[in-house]
């Protein structure tokens, strides 16, 4: 028994935008509300939200679409939104369950499959096999060129190849085994202000952030530490403009406003803009901020504002390690930010760290067992020491996954047994502390996204495997692979890397630099105030004009 089609949408172009985890994830993440939005706003198009679970599926059953109900299987695209490497799972298994062929050699027609999100230009190849071609890199005007080419050769009654070999040299187009490589990252807006800063389009209750409008205040990062994909993959960092915010929350009228963004505090508007969503009685939060950026009169607003969680990035347990790292903190103005907030009634200190770096020693964690005792000690000197106003501290630690197109794309990754023994070593550490807590990932997650995250077009029947028999531990024992030979040693300079289909825009010799220097614990400078067009310290080339 065939499928109902989707309804008769008066010649605009079905497609079901996929975005993994269920409600609760999908509502409280903001790159697929900016390509709902601008589909959304195409006349030509009719774009429908499907939020598949972990079994892909939607309330036990086949996935279908929230605005007709229509099962997923009768659109003729099928857009995915992936953010996370752990999210690959939700791919093969979501089409299983629709009934389409989870292998893009096994769909000889419609439905076309087509990804984007950060790993879409970040790395394609593991998921490459499912998918007919990916949008890679940020939606703009070619975007919706993209969805619109798409429109007039359906219509046209173009066939899945046809379409295929008409889209695959398009500007921001990778499909697999047809496309020319490697394929330029599109970012919108080049230099400059950041012109379309995300928000949610969907503020909801049943989201992870309830009740919140989530408001992109800055794109990419000008720190340039060594291990953070954002700061690479969003080159050049673009900051929003105010007035552009304010806009944006006067149309939406939300009770609560979440500030996203990778440098909070390195915006000069931060404080005004705080100060006029007050005005206007609207609730805030803020993502975690650097600790140099935390000043006497942002902290004070902040208390008197109610905000009572504050979250700091340590990463590196000691200054060697830091340096490696290229982070550009300096130690004092880390405990400086702590006696702020323990000065100033802050309920709850975040700290962030990293383990698993390589060539880190005992020694280095013996230098953080020392910082975190100056940390107590400057709690118990400020009124956050005492029963009344005491400040509780969560040191939270994830397990370092070398990520690509980052300078420790080339660095192995430490054994599940040694990140094991290093986190039960810290929570020793913790332990002797009142009110300090120490919470840590899950070692073998972190060896699994790393697998995921720098695998090759072989990880996909891995992928399948899982999808098939119940999870990646099983798949794991399935699987003929070797996770070795990708985790687990120093990759040459000049061996290929799977991601290599994609160009992020940054020079291949200019990271392998930042890869020795890191290994010389040499600290790099971050982005020029004056702009990339001024700088290319980092070889970043303008992309060509659209």
């Amino acid at each position: 028994m065939s499928e109902p089609p989707a309804p008769d949408l008066g010649g605009r172009l079905p497609v079901a935008l996929a975005v993994p985890g269920g409600d609760k994830a999908a509502l409280s993440a903001l790159g697929w509300q900016s390509v709902y939005r601008t589909l959304a706003e195409a006349p030509g198009l009719a774009v429908e939200r499907v939020f598949p679970d972990k079994l892909g599926t939607t309330e036990g059953l086949d996935p279908r679409t929230r605005e007709s109900n229509s099962p997923l299987s009768s659109f003729p695209v099928i857009a995915w939104s992936i953010t996370f490497e752990e999210d690959f799972l939700s791919l093969p298994r979501t089409l299983l369950a629709a009934g389409v062929p989870p292998l893009a050699a096994e769909r000889p027609s419609l439905p076309l499959v087509v990804a984007g999100g950060p790993v879409a230009f970040l790395n394609p190849a593991p998921i490459a096999p499912f998918v007919d071609c990916f949008w890679v890199g940020e939606a703009d005007d070619r975007f919706l060129h993209f969805f619109n080419t798409l429109r007039k050769l359906v219509f046209d009654g173009a066939d899945r190849e046809a379409i295929l070999d008409a889209v695959k040299d398009m500007d921001g187009v990778y499909a697999p085994g047809r496309s020319k490589t490697p394929v330029r990252r599109i970012t919108s807006g080049g230099q400059g202000p950041l012109t379309d800063p995300a928000f949610s389009c969907f503020i909801s209750g049943r989201a992870a952030f309830r009740d919140t409008l989530l408001l992109e205040v800055n794109r990419g990062c000008p720190y340039g530490c060594r291990f953070c994909a954002a700061g690479y993959i969003y080159r050049p960092p673009r900051h929003a403009e105010l007035d552009e915010l304010k806009r944006i929350v006067e149309l939406a009228d939300p009770p609560k406003v979440g500030l996203v963004g990778t440098a909070l505090t390195d915006w000069p508007e931060l404080l005004p803009f705080l100060k006029w969503l007050h005005e206007r009685k609207k609730k805030f939060s803020l993502s975690s901020m650097r600790a140099d950026g935390i000043t006497e009169e942002l902290l004070v607003y902040l208390r008197e504002r109610g905000i009572r969680t504050i979250t700091l990035a340590l990463e590196g347990a000691s200054e060697r390690l830091r340096r490696m790292m290229s982070k550009k903190l300096d130690p004092k103005d880390f405990l400086n930010a702590v006696r702020l907030c323990a000065r100033y009634g802050v309920n709850h200190l975040k700290i962030y760290m990293i383990a698993g770096w390589p060539g880190e020693t005992d020694e280095d964690y013996a230098e953080l067992a020392e910082f975190l005792a100056e940390i107590v000690r400057i709690r118990s000197e400020e009124p956050g020491g005492r029963k009344k106003q005491f400040m509780r501290i969560t040191i939270g630690v994830s397990s370092l996954v070398p990520k690509p197109f980052t300078p420790f794309q080339w660095a192995p990754m430490q054994s599940e047994d040694a990140l094991n023994a290093r986190m039960k070593s810290l929570e020793k550490l913790a332990k002797p502390y009142k009110g300090v807590t120490l919470q840590h990932d899950d070692p073998f997650q972190a060896r699994l996204q790393g697998l995921l995250a720098r695998g090759g077009e072989e990880l996909a029947e891995f992928i399948l495997r899982a999808a098939e028999h119940g999870g990646w531990k099983k798949a794991l024992k399935l699987w003929d692979g070797d996770p070795a030979m990708i985790l687990d040693r120093e990759r040459g300079k000049d061996e290929p890397f799977p991601w290599e289909v994609v160009d992020i825009g940054v020079r291949r010799d200019y990271m392998w630099k930042e890869w020795e220097r890191a290994k010389a614990a040499k600290v790099s400078p971050g982005c020029s105030a004056r702009g990339c067009g001024q700088c290319a310290g980092c070889g970043m080339e303008p992309p060509p004009e659209p």
